[in-house]
């Protein structure tokens, strides 16, 4: 009787979801310099943001980005890595002006460039329509924390509630990401995420 030969499959790696990282290094950062935008600390700690902003803002995110982009999530590759290079930009500015290797630009710039940051975060919370509410949650924060930033810097006197609003969007992804990291370590869901809104 001829006998059946199974070839042998390769057992894969199991790969980490990279998105808790990818929150944590963004809401962690987030609460910090919106602690300062509220008035909750002073304008002079803003130098303690600045290497967190390069390193755990930054660095980490862009790892984030990158190891969505090897599980194949366009959606998370393109935030991390996005709001990683943010908070470089972030820190560079500061870094640059307050070495005073470039004046500090008038506030209509950088109301601006918050501005742009608010419609890119707008467009991708429209894309979370599809993901789970807890990251829908965390967009739609977002982009109503740059448009406050920005208003506040075109002088319409918002900043200090977006600071509060930035507080609450960075505790929201920390939450995410307490969350995600649970149901891995748990290997069943232990608090969901809640369903899509738009499904299909």
């Amino acid at each position: 009787m001829p006998q059946t030969v199974v070839a042998d499959v390769p057992i894969l790696p199991k790969i980490a979801n990279p998105g808790p990282l990818g929150l944590l290094g963004f809401g962690l950062t987030t609460c910090v310099l919106s602690a300062i935008n509220a008035g909750l600390l002073p304008h002079e700690a803003v130098p303690v943001v600045v290497p967190l902003a390069f390193a755990y803002g930054g660095i980490a995110q862009i790892i984030a980005g990158v190891l969505e982009f090897r599980v194949g999530n366009t959606f998370g590759m393109v935030a991390f890595t996005s709001y990683g290079l943010f908070w470089w930009w972030f820190a560079l500015l500061q870094w640059t002006v307050g070495a005073g290797w470039l004046k500090a630009p008038p506030a209509s710039a950088v109301a601006t460039v918050l501005l742009m940051w608010g419609v890119l975060t707008l467009l991708l919370w429209l894309v979370s329509f599809r993901l789970n509410k807890a990251v829908f949650s965390v967009f739609l924060l977002l982009w109503i924390t740059f448009f406050l930033l920005a208003a506040g810097d075109f002088g319409m006197g918002t900043g200090k509630m977006g600071g509060y609003l930035g507080l609450l969007t960075g505790i929201d992804a920390m939450v995410v990401a307490f969350i995600e990291v649970l149901n891995a370590v748990a290997g069943r869901v232990v608090v969901p995420l809640g369903e899509p809104i738009v499904r299909g």
